[in-house]
């Protein structure tokens, strides 16, 4: 290693340290400190000041994902658009707030389904308020006539977890090229859960013997 590498790699501070170990663990989801040390390229000493144990790390990484689902709930004016309950609000507010979640997705899918990270009590007690959120952005979607109105609401956000997921293992494993994702969650959500879907489902009942 030359002596300017030692230097970058000795010189990154905790958030270039989280950025790192959640693109290792995103690959590898039960990395061991050490394992993640070797992978960001620092010594595990460094690591262990910088996080004392692999929990204060997860912490530190579930922290980061919470940061931004709120940043794309903000970005996407999710709130606005929902307390105005325009169609045409509501619906760019819908496509940005999806785009966003491809990203954390891409970039922080392993804290989708880590288990002590959905455990920690002030980043489930944040999760929560931030899900009641995006749930009333999708109830104005179904009030605008964007969303089917017979989908519970929480049935609407949990499918569209369930896309974040099938985007992250998709992506990892190259099922799909990068740049068509975002189409494909949209596509797939849209014409899932939007309402064409139950103008077009109702009519197909009404067809069979």
């Amino acid at each position: 290693m030359s002596h300017m590498r030692r230097k970058s790699v000795t010189a990154m501070n905790s958030e270039e340290i989280v950025t790192a170990a959640i693109r290792h663990l995103n690959e590898h989801p039960t990395a061991s400190m050490a394992q993640l040390a070797e992978a960001i390229g620092v010594s595990r000493a460094t690591l262990h000041r910088h996080f004392a144990s692999r929990e204060t790390l997860l912490h530190a990484l579930g922290r980061r994902a919470v940061d931004r689902w709120e940043r794309d709930l903000e970005e996407a004016d999710a709130d606005g658009a929902a307390a105005s309950g325009d169609p045409a609000r509501v619906e760019r507010a819908l496509r940005l707030l999806l785009r966003g979640y491809v990203q954390e997705a891409d970039e922080h899918g392993f804290a989708l389904t880590d288990h002590f990270i959905g455990q920690l009590p002030d980043l489930a007690e944040r999760g929560a308020r931030l899900e009641e959120r995006e749930q009333a952005l999708y109830a104005a979607a179904q009030a605008a006539g964007l969303l089917r109105a017979d989908l519970p609401v929480r049935w609407i956000g949990n499918a569209v977890y369930g896309l974040l997921v099938a985007v992250r293992e998709s992506l990892r494993r190259g099922d799909v090229a990068r740049r068509d994702v975002e189409d494909l969650l949209l596509t797939t959500f849209l014409r899932g859960a939007g309402a064409e879907a139950a103008d077009g489902a109702a009519a197909h009942e009404r067809g069979r013997p």
